[in-house]
């Protein structure tokens, strides 16, 4: 599974992307976006997703599958 970006809710302020450990998380249409192929949800790194940790909007970022 992975976690996805909420387009219309993120700021582009940039605190998810160097919190990524697999770099899944880029630029994309002056927001950010998230690599569904290599998002791993930080499983075998972290307990929980870091992006989640390091966003200010709730709801931004959600499982891929919602």
């Amino acid at each position: 599974m992975a976690m996805q970006i909420v387009a219309d809710i993120c700021t582009a302020c940039g605190d998810c992307e160097p919190v990524c450990p697999t770099t899944a998380i880029i630029p994309k249409k002056g927001v950010f976006f998230i690599k569904a192929d290599i998002c791993t949800e930080c499983e075998g790194d972290h307990d929980t997703p870091q992006c989640l940790d390091a966003c200010m909007e709730d709801g931004c970022i959600i499982p891929a599958d919602e």
